[in-house]
């Protein structure tokens, strides 16, 4: 019979355990009593976790063993820190200390680097952002957590923008079984459209209209950005020549546009 085998870090995947409620609980006060062999069994059986939730962070280009040790740490802090008098089951308290582990790493490890002072205080916001959250029941605004913590709201934002991770204009955000949409199929493109394309057609057209020393000086002023006095020395005339030809030419250019 063949066995689907994938080794994650040398763990056989196919063989980790899986655990019951009542065996967790046993195991859980087992630990607590200082029994370690109890803190492993119920590490390696809760494996499976850590592999369910690092396939949400596959589309990365990251290792999968490296994301895989990642979230095992995630995954003994809760074991560490979960408390068995509340009326949660372990995996839902378990999820998100793994994802959020394995954020912390993609965020540390980014070739976008974000400073130290950057990242804290985006943290120290979203603190912030989860006491107001619990104290008003509901989505704080930026200006409020700014508020909080006595900055600027505009460096809020920048700090909550830099810690984002970056996103892929190639990764699909819907399937349907047919073609998938991806990013870039969602972002508006400015610069291309028919009014700009009919915009440039008209501007090519009034060019033509000028004068080879006025075209000239279109081009070199706006197109390739030099300054007037640049101009001047470029073409041999004075400055006050090329301010003068140049008002005239975009005078001249406005009646066929």
């Amino acid at each position: 019979m063949l066995v689907n085998k994938v080794e994650i870090c040398g763990v056989n995947t196919s063989k980790l355990p899986v655990l019951t409620n009542a065996q967790m609980r046993k195991l859980f006060q087992a630990m607590k009593n200082g029994d370690a062999s109890a803190r492993t069994q119920l590490i390696n059986g809760n494996l499976r976790l850590v592999l369910s939730v690092i396939q949400r962070f596959a589309n990365r280009g990251e290792y999968v063993d490296d994301l895989f040790q990642v979230g095992c740490v995630g995954l003994m802090k809760a074991i560490d820190n979960f408390d068995l008098s509340q009326n949660v089951k372990f995996s839902t308290y378990a999820v998100p200390m793994i994802i959020g582990e394995i954020r912390r790493y993609l965020r540390d490890n980014n070739p976008l680097r974000v400073s130290r002072s950057l990242r804290d205080m985006a943290y120290k916001a979203l603190q912030v952002r989860e006491v107001l959250v619990n104290k008003y029941s509901r989505e704080p605004s930026v200006s409020e957590i700014a508020s909080e913590l006595n900055l600027p709201r505009e460096e809020i934002v920048f700090a909550l923008d830099a810690i984002q991770d970056p996103v892929s204009l190639f990764e699909p955000i819907y399937h349907d079984g047919g073609d998938p949409i991806f990013v870039m199929d969602q972002v508006s493109d400015e610069k291309n459209n028919d009014q700009r394309w009919l915009e440039d057609i008209a501007i090519k057209d009034a060019l033509n209209k000028l004068s080879e020393r006025e075209k000239l000086i279109l081009t070199l002023r706006f197109y390739e950005g030099k300054t007037q006095m640049e101009v001047a020395e470029e073409i041999g005339i004075s400055q006050a020549q090329v301010s003068r030809l140049e008002k005239a030419a975009l005078a001249h250019m406005k009646k066929y546009l």
